[in-house]
């Protein structure tokens, strides 16, 4: 067989996880596969550009990520020498936006794949003779989703993922529920099992190593028939409660199984037996999904459960801007801060931010929720690395003593969000007192109107200023609401320090016992550091196309 020349192709946006998608294909071309010689790369590399390559595969992930996504395709195309049909994309985004990726012009004769790689790898890839295609004779091949993945085209990089010295998998795949929010239906279909663990854990450690973890990515694992089995499979791969491995004679380290796209609290409640299941392995954390405030009560249940099965290293995702309002996703996360201090636990809680899983940005805005309130969650949480935890006394100075509290604190100029010590106890603090003797005078009228005006459609800081700065100045408006305008110039980059990150260590300073959890356990996008800059630009190309 004469080797072809592959290239792997990772957009290059930050991201937890490695590409699960490119280091099967890369099982299928390589050494244990087909015998060509693979290249991996994340991003735009020119160096690849001197070299001809027979075939490229670009993954897709976030549909959101569009723009960084696009640029990857087209620079495919360009390492593929401009011959579009060597070029095969597929993944995630690409699945869910089929149709709008294969009606772009600049694309045409690209290979868009939908769907999973769950068939023979000619019919899978929809390899034509006509087109030439190598490969097209594989009919009954293993398919590429059930290889084992190549950890070594990782090495290929310099970009490092938080978690990576793992195994990655599923003992099951799709979802027995039809969530409005939700891609997995669409991308994967109903509920069905997988082949035993035994077989990826195995393989890996044959070709690539032991690994400390063990990462599954179910979307539903108590929904599966096999549950229990799974569960006994886990054990007996060695990732029984409180397991350690030693590698090469070092200091034995925690071994840790994270079902990472959370559990069902709607099964959890129903019998103890799944958590009395779970206490058996090193789950480390326990993820369970609270995407509404409708969930309260079979989510509470499952986390007093598990609690009560020495389960306490806990997490959840809050999901919000979809149908909740503000007031709901404060109960959601004040509720675990009393659970923490009642049970004595920790419960790590992740916000997300609703995103049509077909958009191409993420500029969706609920609809009880609008543009200022959004940005002035995402600062809070920027304080925190986008976890919600800690004290109760932390959580109301960080977010209000009630919903009430939580929405005023929504509505203040960004400033005082961001640079909460300079403007409530430093040099900022006239300033302050000032804006809110105006704020108290507010009727209720007033406190809507100061809302929607504050609530201009772009995400660009420069261009908000202008906005507000207009305002302020239109005779036409409330002469009280002018005045109070003036403050909203007021930016995070206003005050005594810009760098979001640097201000984290004087926030913490607020609960002096709140630790962060290991990057691992934290969730693969909470939208808080990447995407402003990206947002921005796309407003200001807009107003660019408008003029």
């Amino acid at each position: 067989m004469n080797p072809k020349n592959i290239l792997l192709i990772e957009p290059g946006y930050p991201n937890k996880y490695p590409p699960l998608g490119l280091m099967k294909l890369a099982a299928y071309h390589g050494p244990r596969g087909r015998g060509d010689r693979v290249k991996f790369v994340k991003g735009a590399t020119p160096a690849i550009l001197d070299q001809a390559w027979d075939r490229v595969y670009v993954t897709t992930l976030f549909s959101f990520e569009w723009a960084r996504t696009a640029g990857a395709i087209d620079f495919a195309i360009l390492a593929a020498g401009n011959q579009s049909e060597r070029v095969f994309v597929g993944g995630i985004a690409a699945s869910l936006m089929y149709d709008e990726f294969v009606k772009e012009p600049r694309w045409a004769g690209v290979r868009f794949i939908k769907g999973l790689l769950d068939r023979p790898p000619a019919l899978a890839l929809a390899l034509s003779a006509t087109d030439g295609d190598f490969g097209v004779d594989d009919l009954g091949g293993m398919p590429i989703e059930e290889r084992v993945p190549d950890y070594s085209i990782l090495d290929q990089i310099d970009y490092r993922y938080p978690v990576h010295d793992a195994y990655f998998g599923y003992a099951s795949r799709g979802c027995v529920r039809q969530c409005a929010f939700c891609g997995v239906p669409k991308l994967e279909g109903a509920q069905r099992e997988m082949p035993p663990l035994a077989r990826l854990v195995n393989g890996i450690d044959v070709a690539h190593g032991t690994k400390k973890d063990l990462v599954l990515m179910d979307n539903n694992i108590t929904a599966s028939a096999r549950f229990k089995e799974v569960m006994a499979e886990i054990r007996a791969l060695g990732f029984t409660a409180g397991a350690k491995l030693s590698r090469n004679g070092r200091q034995p380290v925690k071994r840790r199984v994270d079902f990472n796209q959370g559990v069902d609290a709607r099964i959890l409640a129903k019998t103890p037996m799944f958590l009395r299941e779970m206490a058996t392995i090193c789950i480390n954390p326990l993820r369970v999904a609270f995407d509404h405030i409708g969930l309260r009560t079979v989510y509470e249940t499952s986390v007093r459960m598990a609690v009560d099965h020495g389960i306490t290293a806990l997490s959840n995702y809050l999901l919000y801007n979809f149908m909740d309002t503000p007031a709901d996703l404060y109960e959601r996360m004040r509720l675990n801060i009393r659970m923490n201090e009642e049970l004595g636990i920790r419960i790590w809680s992740f916000p997300m931010r609703y995103q049509p899983i077909t958009l191409k940005d993420r500029s969706h805005v609920g609809e009880h929720w609008n543009r200022y309130v959004l940005r002035s969650f995402q600062i809070m949480l920027q304080a925190t690395r986008g976890i919600v935890s800690g004290s109760q006394s932390f959580f109301m100075r960080a977010y209000g003593d009630d919903r009430r509290a939580f929405e005023r604190l929504l509505s203040l100029p960004h400033a005082f969000i961001f640079h909460r010590d300079y403007y409530e106890k430093g040099a900022g603090q006239p300033v302050r007192d000032e804006y809110m003797a105006l704020r108290r005078r507010f009727s209720e009228r007033q406190e809507r109107e100061l809302i929607h005006l504050l609530s201009v459609p772009t995400e660009a800081t420069e261009l908000r200023r202008d906005y507000y700065q207009r305002l302020a100045k239109d005779r036409g408006l409330d002469p009280l609401i002018r005045r109070v305008l003036r403050f909203h110039i007021l930016d995070t980059k206003d005050g005594p320090m810009a760098d979001g990150i640097s201000d984290l260590p004087r926030f913490l300073t607020f609960d002096s016992d709140l630790s962060m959890p290991e990057q691992s356990e934290t969730v693969e996008d909470a939208g808080l550091f990447d995407h402003e800059h990206v947002l921005e630009q796309d407003d200001k190309r807009r107003v660019k196309t408008a003029n």
